[in-house]
């Protein structure tokens, strides 16, 4: 009998192993290919271009995203496989465990080839356009003021624990507050050094290495949050919209169920996504203190709001963002931690207070969020992680790995408002506070 147990509980293995899929994949074809395609990168082989470039990324997104999502304190407290997929990817770039040139491919295809572009406008075009428009009349409207005012409330929180942990008021506020709410690297941290430069008469470059760290510390930490407030929202479901940020009526939505996936109706929301970035790039270039990302959701919102786009091209728009999203988040989360986070700049930066500052900063902005979004008709849950967490994180990169880790992805329109308008005021008041406070 024991022999008989013991083949079955072998069988039995064998069989829950085949049916392991990664993205589709049965498991020992996705090692294999896994394989082949880090020998072809170790030897120096690999496309140097964007091929090379994605499977690279495919391969170390699905596979640490998988591991992550096993392990069981990570998996529950720590972001699961979004945050494992991010550190475990940087320390390969970071310790030169993986080897430069495939690094700098991935960086290149990451922020020059215009990866992130493509992957954020997929999103923003479907996910506005796929909104039910009352949803999205009666949110936008509250949606920035809840913003602002936890930032503000998260800004005054950091003077005043810099103050009494004797790191300085005004320095918890210019150097860790405003840096962290900016709105990323290129469109945050490095026209904040400008103007602090500028104001003060010191070196841009040195400005920069004090605010990289509260950018790179505060997204990890919005990063952590964001699951764990998530988690919040299972146990106590009626904080928690399940995705969605405001209740609205029982309506039929007959249409959208019928979106059956089609190839060309992709190629159809391919291209009204690309057009309608180019038009947020183009207006961008008349304003540029204002990133294209929040240009193309104003005029995306103002399409859906006075219905000039005719069904069959939302749900195209609709059809191409999942697709997007469903194979492409693990590869850009693995580009996240090979471009943008490097480790030990970040382990510079961990000292008790810093952290600390850090660690009140993104608790107080979530739960001014929650609280300012409760009151004025949004779910807690996804107003703290999308007013107040996203408000706090490095840009659309960040923005991808919040909404990730809380599985929150329909929601990248508000977290792209909170990130690229909040990142806009913030640098507008920070002109003025580096002369009253600097």
């Amino acid at each position: 009998m024991s022999t008989k147990s013991s083949l079955h509980t072998a069988e039995d293995l064998s069989s829950e192993q085949k049916n392991i899929t990664v993205n589709g994949i049965s498991l020992p074809v996705f090692i294999a290919l896994a394989i082949f395609i880090m020998a072809a990168a170790m030897s120096g082989i690999l496309p140097n271009n964007m091929v090379g470039a994605l499977a690279v990324l495919i391969i170390l997104g699905n596979l640490f995203n998988m591991i992550g999502s096993h392990i069981p304190i990570v998996k529950t407290y720590l972001g699961g496989g979004v945050v494992f997929c991010i550190f475990a990817s940087s320390a390969l770039a970071t310790f030169g465990i993986l080897p430069s040139g495939v690094a700098d491919n991935c960086t290149d295809f990451m922020n020059n080839a215009g990866f992130l572009d493509l992957y954020i406008s997929a999103l923003i075009t479907g996910s506005i356009l796929g909104m039910n428009r009352q949803l999205l009349i009666k949110s936008a409207v509250r949606f920035l003021p809840v913003t602002f005012l936890s930032m503000a409330c998260a800004s005054l929180m950091a003077g005043f624990i810099g103050q009494i942990t004797g790191y300085g008021f005004s320095e918890a506020i210019l150097y860790i507050a405003m840096p962290m709410m900016s709105g990323g690297m290129g469109a945050g941290v490095i026209p904040l050094s400008g103007i602090y430069a500028t104001a003060t008469g010191g070196d841009a470059a040195i400005i920069v290495s004090r605010m990289i760290p509260a950018s790179t510390l505060g997204n990890v930490l919005a990063i952590i949050f964001a699951a764990l407030i998530a988690k919040l929202g299972e146990k106590k479901p009626q904080w928690s919209g399940r995705g969605q940020l405001m209740s609205i009526p029982e309506e039929n939505n007959a249409a959208a169920l019928e979106n059956k996936p089609d190839y060309l109706v992709m190629g159809s929301g391919l291209l009204f996504s690309l057009s309608f970035f180019t038009l947020g790039a183009l207006i961008s270039k008349i304003i540029p203190t204002v990133h294209a990302y929040a240009f193309m959701i104003i005029i995306i919102v103002v399409c859906k709001a006075t219905g000039i786009i005719p069904l069959k091209y939302e749900q195209a728009a609709v059809q191409w963002s999942q697709f997007v999203m469903k194979n492409l988040t693990t590869a850009l989360l693995a580009g996240i931690g090979v471009a943008l986070l490097d480790l030990k700049v970040l382990a510079n930066a961990l000292t008790p207070v810093y952290i600390l500052l850090c660690a009140v900063i993104i608790l107080t902005v979530s739960i001014c969020a929650g609280i300012g979004g409760k009151l004025v008709g949004f779910y807690p849950v996804e107003s703290s992680i999308t007013a107040g967490l996203c408000a706090n994180s490095m840009g659309g990169t960040g923005n991808i790995a919040v909404l990730s880790a809380a599985n929150r992805m329909k929601l990248i329109p508000f977290a792209q408002m909170a990130t690229r308008l909040g990142g806009a005021v913030i640098l507008i008041i920070s002109s003025f506070l580096i002369r009253l406070l600097g």
